[in-house]
């Protein structure tokens, strides 16, 4: 093969489509396995180089990019110019070992995001070998042939071998605001990138028809990567609720250094201490009071978030997302493969003559045919229309079946793969039937025209074959093909009998056809007059047993799942009572949501659970109606047409099989297994994660709390310190890094999942939490000064040893109220919340460890002015540590009772108050 050379890249567009296949050694039928893996190893992979994200010196300088960092940067400046130069050490070196947590955290959430970007790249049908197989877009070489549809992104640069009203979205690339027309055509050498009719190039969109395309250039050698500029950035870590806790850091930061300065004042003025003594008083206090390491903390809960929910086959885009998810309160959900298996099986054909039973269940072609007049099965040589009808099935079809690793499956679409199980099951092969009946043009499906018609030569006649909805296809037909030939279309008979159908749960679809003598050129204006109605066929696609649970879940936790389906009404009715949703007894269709203004579809939209017949364009008006009714939303889609919707919900959810690429660029959200039963779990992961970190954030601010206070009541009371700067920055580091960090690992409460959704517009510390830091802080605060005050005044100790027991307590006080925090209101004293959780008791170990090391090695006593406590002392702590814990639990029970069982704060930041009217 000739070198396949960057600087040919701009000639592919001026040759002709066998020149281009002459110059890669290839043909339309492909490239062969061991070629393909040849030009892959010389090529390498068709993927563009990873976007490079921040350098490791900016990602670490970013870390001191605020302003509780910066304050206690500005104090180990100021103590070490005050001669405190074991303090300023410390307060350095605290800061930089917070500084790495959170530089190790970001780097390893970045690259959280590079594998979930890697795990959404897309896949391509190529024709190996003349056998069309779906594969990873990187394992695509020059020389593949490529097939491409409407929604799909074109996966390499292609020169178009064949198209078909292909229509195709480059405004990436070329910056043209509406899609461009393609042809197969050669152009000139000096055609502008943006006129190259005859190419598509990698990273533009197919927005409407089908082609077949040559790969010319792959992977960095595509024009796309070329354009540096094209690639995207690693996306940003900084979410709504980060920023809500940067505006919380910036006026906490601003109350603690008022506080610190009246707190220096005061020891000066009222008693006359000297100012060096109260500056170092006063950068105690605001070493005692910043939280430095929450924002560390936070970031940590929503990485292990989005690496949870991916394990569970859900893939966070964005990490806001984390947060909304919390908040769903309505699931749109498509039907097909979402709802159900998405393993279409024809069930029934009725035939002018009458109704034909399939027998057999998925892709594996096994199964009788039977009469419903007779029950026997039939002798299909004998039934010429069913077999006419199978086989035009087969023809205006594009899905092809196969056995791969001993299982069969569906190249395609499953509503198409079905009609060929069914035809394969009449001992009718698709191949054979194709290779019999050439195709001479289509008009592929859209959802606007509702069917799809091909060009073919049957018994050497032209035919024009169509399949599509019957709704539709009823309208376009007048007569009907029955065994002794035409009659005319009974639509009252014909509609009776799409209502049987339909009320089975069975989809319904419609074949006609009509001759076509003189036509070389389908229009849409062919297809629709003059067709003869073939019959129906339904088709069955059970609902996933896990879905079934799932709508059970979602309505116990206040979530109202909501169907769009292009089905007809009756049929998406009976799938939806074999789910269980809440309202079936009236099915909206598309025409009546079009006749509705937007205020009357508002009016409905809380009472009505199914929508029939919709459109990509209905979703946007049904999301946009919910949430002018205060609702929060979750839509899926999976075409082209259903970006507007993903961007306009709340939570976009895009397929990640059957999805096109630009359905998952517009969403927040892929579902890796088209599965809504994954949304569910995700909508519980995402309440999961919020209620950690609400957990967690509930947690450290009464260490620092009471550590500032305990600063400040000795500096107003003229007394000693009882906790050092030095003595406070270890407080902050062990108990952030080790204890905080154990609430992120909590598994979600077993009620998660029967709370109301989470207001969005609630603060992260709501009255109730507020109430919680002040009155922990002060039990806290309490349980220092008394054994700091013991040690001194009841035995006459050491400052030093007084210091450590005032550590050691506030330390083992935060380990025991740990074990509260588990449950915000719930009863942690029992078995399951006390050794319920294996993080709590290594962080809990891990301190105690750190602890006695604090307190005993001579080189920590050296540094951080401790001193070794006697056994008294620590049963001392140890008691007092168990007082903290069940007086805690004491005020949870008082507010059980007084909410009727019922924390204050379960779940959505305001109690169980119903905040929207979607409720």
């Amino acid at each position: 093969m000739p070198k396949h050379a960057p600087e040919a890249r701009r000639h592919w567009h001026a040759m002709s489509p066998e020149d281009a296949l002459g110059q890669l050694e290839t043909t339309r039928e492909g490239l062969g396995e061991q070629e393909a893996r040849a030009r892959l190893d010389r090529h390498g992979p068709n993927r563009l180089q990873q976007a490079k994200g921040r350098p490791a010196w900016r990602r670490l300088l970013d870390q001191f990019n605020n302003i509780l960092m910066l304050i206690l940067l500005v104090a180990a400046a100021a103590s070490l110019g005050l001669g405190h130069t074991l303090d300023a050490v410390a307060i350095v070196g605290v800061v930089l070992i917070i500084a790495l947590i959170g530089f190790i955290q970001e780097g390893k959430a970045e690259q959280a995001l590079d594998s979930i970007r890697d795990m959404l790249s897309p896949r391509a049908q190529v024709v190996r070998d003349g056998k069309r197989r779906e594969l990873p877009a990187e394992q695509l070489v020059p020389g593949d042939i490529v097939l491409m549809e409407s929604g799909d992104r074109v996966p390499a640069d292609l020169r178009l071998l064949e198209a078909r009203r292909l229509r195709d979205e480059e405004a990436a690339l070329t910056g043209e605001s509406t899609p461009v027309d393609k042809e197969v055509a050669a152009v000139d050498e000096a055609t502008d990138l943006a006129e190259r009719a005859c190419m598509a190039y990698a990273g533009t969109l197919v927005v409407q028809g089908n082609a077949r395309g040559l790969v010319v250039e792959t992977g960095d050698h595509t024009e796309i990567g070329r354009i540096s500029e094209m690639l995207r950035g690693v996306e940003k870590l900084r979410t709504p609720l980060l920023q809500q806790l940067d505006r919380a850091g910036r006026v906490l930061a601003l109350f603690i250094m008022g506080a610190a300065v009246l707190t220096a004042a005061f020891g000066v003025l009222v008693h006359d201490e000297s100012p060096s003594d109260m500056f170092m008083a006063a950068v105690g206090l605001a070493v005692a009071a910043i939280p430095e390491g929450m924002p560390a903390i936070v970031t940590i809960g929503l990485a292990l978030g989005v690496q949870a929910m991916a394990r569970q086959h859900a893939i966070i885009r964005r990490l806001p997302a984390v947060e909304t998810l919390g908040s769903i309160s309505t699931i749109f959900s498509d039907k097909t493969g979402t709802l159900t298996r998405n393993e279409m099986t024809a069930r029934a054909i009725w035939l002018p003559e009458g109704e034909v039973r399939i027998d057999g269940t998925g892709f594996e072609p096994q199964g009788d045919f039977h009469e419903v007049r007779y029950g026997k099965p039939l002798d299909l040589d004998d039934h010429h229309a069913l077999r006419h009808f199978l086989k035009v099935g087969v023809l205006c079809n594009n899905a092809e079946l196969a056995r791969d690793e001993g299982r069969w499956r569906i190249h395609g679409d499953p509503t198409e793969g079905a009609l060929v199980v069914a035809a394969a099951k009449a001992g009718l092969e698709a191949g054979e039937l194709r290779g019999d009946h050439d195709r001479h043009d289509a008009i592929p499906f859209e959802s606007e025209r509702q069917y799809m018609a091909t060009l073919h030569a049957m018994d050497g006649e032209p035919y024009l074959l169509v399949k599509g909805a019957p709704d539709r296809l009823l309208e376009m037909c007048h007569r009907v093909r029955t065994e002794s030939g035409e009659a005319k279309l009974d639509r009252d008979d014909w509609e009776s009998r799409l209502h049987t159908l339909s009320e089975r749960g069975l989809r319904v679809l419609a074949l006609a056809e009509k001759r076509a003598d003189g036509v070389t050129d389908l229009t849409d204006a062919h297809a629709e007059e003059g067709l003869v109605l073939l019959g129906l066929v339904g088709l069955q696609d059970p609902p996933r047993d896990e879905a079934i649970a799932a709508v059970k879940d979602c309505l116990a936790a206040g979530i109202r799942p909501v169907m769009v389906t292009g089905d007809h009404a009756v049929t998406a009715r009976a799938i939806a009572e074999q789910l269980g949703f809440a309202h079936t007894e009236r099915a909206l269709s598309g025409h009546e949501i079009e006749a509705m203004t937007d205020a009357e579809l508002e009016a409905i939209i809380l009472d009505v659970d199914v929508y029939a017949r919709a459109s990509p364009e209905h979703k946007l008006r049904l999301v946009t109606a919910m949430q002018a009714r205060g609702g929060v939303c979750a839509m899926t889609g999976d075409g082209v047409n259903d970006g507007p919707a993903l961007k306009r919900a709340d939570v976009g959810v895009a397929m990640g099989i059957q999805g096109t690429e630009a359905a998952k660029e517009a969403a927040e959200m892929v579902l890796a297994d088209d599965n809504f039963a994954t949304i569910v779990r995700a909508i519980r992961e995402g309440r999961k994660v919020y209620d950690n970190i609400r957990k967690t954030i509930t947690f450290l601010l009464p260490t620092n709390g009471a550590q500032g206070l305990a600063i400040l009541l000795a500096v107003l009371a003229g007394s000693l310190l009882p906790v050092t700067p030095l003595q406070a920055l270890w407080v902050n580091m062990v108990v952030a890094v080790t204890l905080g960090l154990a609430l992120a690992f909590e598994s979600g409460e077993h009620d998660l999942m029967r709370r109301r959704p989470r207001d969005p517009a609630a603060p992260l510390l709501d009255l109730f939490l507020l109430w919680r830091v002040v009155f922990v802080s002060v039990l806290l605060l309490l349980g220092v000064f008394g054994v700091f005050s013991w040690i001194v005044n009841g035995q006459g100790a050491s400052i030093e040893l007084a210091r450590s027991g005032a550590v050691n307590m506030l330390v083992t006080g935060c380990a025991a109220y740990l074990i509260n925090s588990r449950y915000l209101t719930r009863r942690s004293l029992s078995l399951e919340g006390l050794f319920g959780s294996r993080p709590v008791w290594i962080a809990i170990a891990l301190v105690m460890a750190l602890q006695l090391a604090w307190t005993y090695l001579p080189v920590m006593q050296l540094v951080f002015g401790s001193a070794a406590l006697g056994l008294g002392h620590w049963l001392a702590i140890l008691a007092v540590s168990v007082a903290i814990f069940l007086v805690v639990e004491l005020e949870k029970w008082v507010l059980r009772r007084r909410h009727g069982g019922h924390g204050a704060s379960e779940g959505t930041g305001e109690g169980r108050r119903e905040h929207a009217e979607a409720r």
